[in-house]
């Protein structure tokens, strides 16, 4: 067990134990610091991979990235926990410390010092390491995958674009003589006027077809109301990690693609995405009509015909804002009231041609049949996830949206 009276800083892991387990399950599954033990048993023996040529200050990066995602972006925290850590594991020896781990932190340009208004000092991450905790999101999550060429979103639709599908048709006026198939076409010349007699007319000429790319904008809604941390269960984390993947995706293969994150609770606002890693959770109700209405409004305002609005959800709705501004709250159950707000905005997003994917990180059955209800009212999807797969779905989900062609 960790000491946690030795740590200050991290005394609520004792009201939320899975965030514990959750971060010592990661710190066997990804380091590798001893050897393994020799066995005479038979057979093969898998065990997790690690670069040989990993140094300690990336063995402890590893770590110290996942660490700052369960923290929020707390430095110090961090820091406690990798050194409990390091007791429990032993992460380091005589050669390389904690606090030799923390000074080159520095000197790399992952933290700094800061100065707050009322006068303190203290440690925080840069920009540098907001993105570094993006790409371990993303790795972790969707694997690596290299960055392409911009706006490559295939659809149903065979248009102008540089995919290739292996198809050919016959030259049209109009059509660029880039897309012209050279070997394809000198075949057909040689078979239409053979060897001896040999010409190129334009009835030689053939187009491989390629499929239109379109762009996406997706809009990704984040409850963060009070349980989404309820019951020693930590759902935020696993929503932002989602979130960060989700955005670095974007950013390095479809860069032309637009992404929004939207955060959710008594009100809804937008979030910058270099925010994700100081996520936390609210002593908030759940407004999601004020979430769809701000990303319907995000949505209206982009010119890509393809739009789509994820949302990462696990409890019921029960809250809405008045005109007068008063906050209509009822957690008793499911609020009629709200609940046909809900679908109510369900049905505008689908005129709008907005499907609405929902990840419902919750198996209470009439929440369920909520979620089933609105679903329908928009004609969208969901997905009862719990927290095992959500990335891999939300990832999957993505990918297939984006090979439709949406009519507006």
């Amino acid at each position: 067990m960790i000491k946690l009276r030795e740590m200050k800083s991290i005394k609520f892991l004792l009201k939320y134990p899975k965030r514990l387990k959750s971060t010592k399950k990661f710190i066997l599954e990804c380091r590798n610091f001893t050897e393994m033990k020799k066995s005479n048993k038979k057979g093969f023996v898998f065990t997790p991979f690690q670069s040989e040529n990993q140094s300690p200050f990336e063995k402890l990066f590893d770590i110290f990235k996942e660490l700052i995602t369960y923290t929020s972006g707390d430095f110090d925290e961090a820091i406690d926990w990798l050194r409990s850590l390091d007791k429990e594991y032993k992460l380091t020896d005589e050669h390389y410390s904690i606090d030799d781990f923390v000074e080159d932190l520095k000197k790399k340009g992952y933290i700094k010092e800061e100065i707050d208004a009322n006068g303190l000092g203290g440690t925080k991450i840069t920009p540098k390491t907001e993105r570094a905790i993006r790409q371990q999101a993303l790795k972790h999550i969707f694997g690596k995958i290299k960055k392409s060429g911009s706006g490559n979103h295939k659809s149903k639709s065979p248009g102008l674009g540089d995919e290739h599908t292996g198809d050919f048709r016959n030259y049209q006026f109009g059509d660029n003589l880039d897309k012209v198939s050279i070997t394809e076409s000198l075949k057909n010349a040689q078979v239409n006027h053979g060897i001896q007699d040999f010409s190129l007319s334009e009835d030689d000429l053939v187009v491989e077809e390629t499929m239109h790319k379109s762009q996406m904008s997706t809009v990704l809604m984040i409850d963060i109301s009070h349980s989404m941390i309820l019951y020693g269960e930590d759902r935020i984390t696993p929503a932002k990690k989602v979130a960060m993947a989700l955005a670095e995706l974007i950013t390095t293969r479809y860069p032309k693609d637009t992404l929004d994150i939207i955060v959710f609770g008594n009100d809804a606002w937008t979030i910058d995405i270099k925010e994700l890693p100081y996520l936390q959770v609210g002593p908030y109700h759940t407004n999601t009509v004020a979430g769809l209405q701000l990303a319907m409004d995000l949505l209206r305002r982009k010119k890509n015909t393809n739009k789509q609005i994820f949302m990462i959800t696990d409890g019921k709705p029960s809250c809405l804002r008045l005109p007068d501004g008063q906050y209509y709250k009822n957690s008793n159950g499911l609020d009629k009231y709200i609940v046909n707000k809900c679908y109510a905005m369900a049905q505008q997003a689908r005129k709008l041609h907005i499907p609405i994917t929902t990840f419902m990180i919750a198996q209470d059955p009439y929440l369920m049949q909520f979620i089933s209800e609105f679903t329908a009212a928009n004609q969208g999807k969901a997905f009862y996830t719990g927290l095992k797969g959500l990335g891999e779905m939300i990832f999957e989900d993505y990918e297939t949206n984006r090979k439709k062609r949406i009519r507006g």
